[in-house]
């Protein structure tokens, strides 16, 4: 079997995670950024004649050391290879390589005569704490054995490869109601194995009784819901909240509609019944996910009974999901957890305004710990580094009933069948509750209105200004465009740049408790507009997500995409986007329509209505 040879690879110094200061370029790093981690140990540098440099990727989250495995040549799903060490393989100079990369300077070799006219391949080398990207020579494939410094090597997806990875979950609908909703677009990018994020979109259509008439309005109207869901420790309750988290809300907010009207002078229900309507769906399934499958469960008294009914009561799953009554024309946004919806609309100036219709429910945020300290006043580790009792981080989640059972239930549960052991910090739970915060917004169809939801993954690498700027930008490209369809006119202006008036920069935690992108410090991401976005997609959702992993910088855009689960996540999360466009649509023909050019498969895609 030929070895593969790694040549000319990029240098970079390695850097700590808590000195995340600017870093000088050599001349032979590309424009990709830097991504930081834990520093890495020193090491005794010694001398080799082959001198390897190598561009590093790190990131600062806290990780065991465990051995990498590594990914075959095609796609990051491939089976897991590393190079040979043969004689004085490539083991003596991947080494030689780590210890120069602890200087201040290196050097860079050209390749050989023999070598230079070998195919490059691009590769990702992922360390215990650190990932480098370089290049591979020549076509042979990469053996089994591993290296004696422990590193693996996979080889990166190609830009066309990463497209292909980037579209192969998105969907795009047209929504022809004529209900003041034109279009909707979703993508799902999944770090874990499987994916833990899930997400729904359903349309429901009211029947009469449950619409008290106006003058010179439509006697129809639409109920749409749109939601994504933040699973964790499991995919089971963010899949069980897809199932069946509607239906609960949708059936409260049928009872209060239909008490309302009960009443002949009233037309619809108060704001505040519709937010308890929504509490209460939110609250209820969370009560039969966490206690009553106990009672079931206790009295199937099988493991058969358990494994079903406890799992999603034992992973976790945050719940961000949208209300929109076409009648009133009122967006009612209920926040269980830290995903984020984000309003996008268009401001005097031209430029779009960001406005946050939902707060991060964590240990970090301020209000939310201020309520836990009340709730738990003789418990100083109810929330200790942000987390809930040190572990969880949001405060409000499905699930994750080991904070919500008392400790013998917990206990009787793992003697009898399985479970988790609860934190030794557990006195008087509940800690955590999946009542969400909800918000209503009044939503201007005529201004081309737009909402993007998202799992915090999105949020942890861009603003609320840079996300909706994107959308912004999105829009003058597709409207640009001499094919390009009617409703994206509705949008249309001629901003240069992204298009968003720029609110207030913070670092870690604001004091509204939203997150920052962390993950821009720690990747070290530098340069302006112009230098990072790009516009390639037609779905937008999957645009947001494409310049979230790096934008005009493809080695990085690949470089993380190629990583395989488990190892993703050090540097990335599970991603789920759902951009909403508002506006009055040229065209009405009471349908949900696929868009077949934002969609990754038109057979595998169904209209929801």
């Amino acid at each position: 079997m030929r070895r593969a040879v790694i040549r000319a690879f990029r240098t970079a110094r390695l850097t700590s995670p808590r000195n995340l200061t600017s870093r000088t370029r050599s001349a032979f790093q590309s424009s990709s950024y830097v991504l930081g981690s834990r520093q890495l140990s020193s090491r005794t540098e010694s001398s080799s004649r082959s001198s390897t440099s190598l561009k590093l990727l790190q990131s600062s989250m806290q990780i065991r050391r465990v051995s990498v495995a590594v990914v075959s040549g095609l796609v990051g799903y491939g089976a897991w290879y590393t190079y040979r060490r043969n004689g004085t393989d490539i083991a003596q100079s991947s080494i030689a390589a780590q210890q120069r990369l602890l200087t201040t300077t290196s050097t860079l070799l050209p390749p050989s005569a023999e070598t230079a006219t070998e195919r490059a391949r691009k590769a990702v080398i992922v360390g215990a704490d650190s990932l480098y990207t370089g290049e591979i020579q020549g076509d042979g494939p990469i053996s089994k054995d591993t290296d004696e410094s422990g590193r693996k090597v996979l080889e990166m997806l190609t830009p066309e490869q990463a497209t292909q990875k980037l579209r192969r979950s998105e969907e795009s609908y047209f929504v022809g109601r004529g209900q003041g909703v034109v279009r909707y677009d979703v993508v799902q990018i999944p770090s874990n194995d499987p994916i833990e994020d899930d997400h729904v979109e359903k349309i429901i259509e009211m029947p009469t009784g449950l619409t008290a008439p106006t003058a010179g309005q439509d006697p129809a109207s639409d109920w749409m819901f749109w939601g994504v869901f933040d699973g964790h420790s499991g995919w089971t309750t963010s899949a069980k909240l897809r199932q069946v988290l509607v239906s609960f809300v949708a059936r409260e907010l049928n009872s209060t509609y239909k008490l309302a009207l009960a009443n002949a002078s009233a037309t619809s229900p108060t704001s505040e019944a519709i937010e308890t309507a929504i509490k209460t769906g939110f609250t209820r399934l969370d009560n039969e996910i966490v206690h009553e499958s106990v009672e079931r469960v206790l009295k199937a008294n099988t493991k058969l009974a358990a494994a079903e009914l406890l799992a999603p009561a034992l992973s976790g799953s945050c719940a961000l999901l949208s209300f929109y009554d076409t009648r009133s024309k009122l967006l009612r946004v209920a926040c269980t957890g830290d995903s984020r919806a984000v309003l996008g609309r268009r401001g005097d100036s031209g430029k779009w305004i960001a406005t946050a219709l939902s707060v991060d429910q964590t240990g970090s945020n301020p209000d939310e710990e201020a309520r836990m300290r009340k709730q738990h006043p003789d418990e100083p580790n109810v929330i200790r580094n942000g987390r809930v009792l040190g572990g969880l981080e949001p405060s409000r989640a499905f699930g994750d009933a080991t904070y919500k059972w008392t400790r013998e239930v917990s206990e009787r549960l793992k003697r009898s069948f399985f479970g988790r052991t609860p934190s030794p910090l557990l006195r008087t739970p509940p800690y955590v509750t999946a009542e969400p915060v909800v918000t209503t917004t009044q939503i201007c169809p005529d201004k081309g209105d737009f909402v993007v939801m998202a799992t915090d993954g999105l949020w942890e690498m861009l603003t609320n200004e840079e996300v909706v700027g994107l959308v912004g930008q999105w829009i003058e490209k597709q409207a640009s465009e001499p094919q390009s369809s009617g409703w994206a006119k509705i949008f249309s202006s001629q901003p240069k740049g992204l298009p968003v008036e720029q609110g207030a920069k913070g670092k870690g935690i604001k004091e509204d408790g939203q997150k920052t992108p962390i993950r821009q410090q720690q990747w070290g991401v530098k340069g302006g507009e112009d230098q990072r976005f790009v516009v390639e997609d037609k779905n937008v959702a999957t645009h947001l997500v494409r310049n979230a992993l790096g934008g005009k910088d493809k080695d990085m855009v690949c470089a993380l995409l190629s990583l395989p689960a488990p190892y993703s996540r050090r540097y990335r999360d599970d991603l789920t986007v759902e951009v909403i466009f508002f506006g009055n649509a040229p065209f009405k023909n009471g349908s949900l329509e696929v868009n077949t050019e934002a969609s990754a498969s038109v057979n595998d895609v169904k209209a929801k209505l």
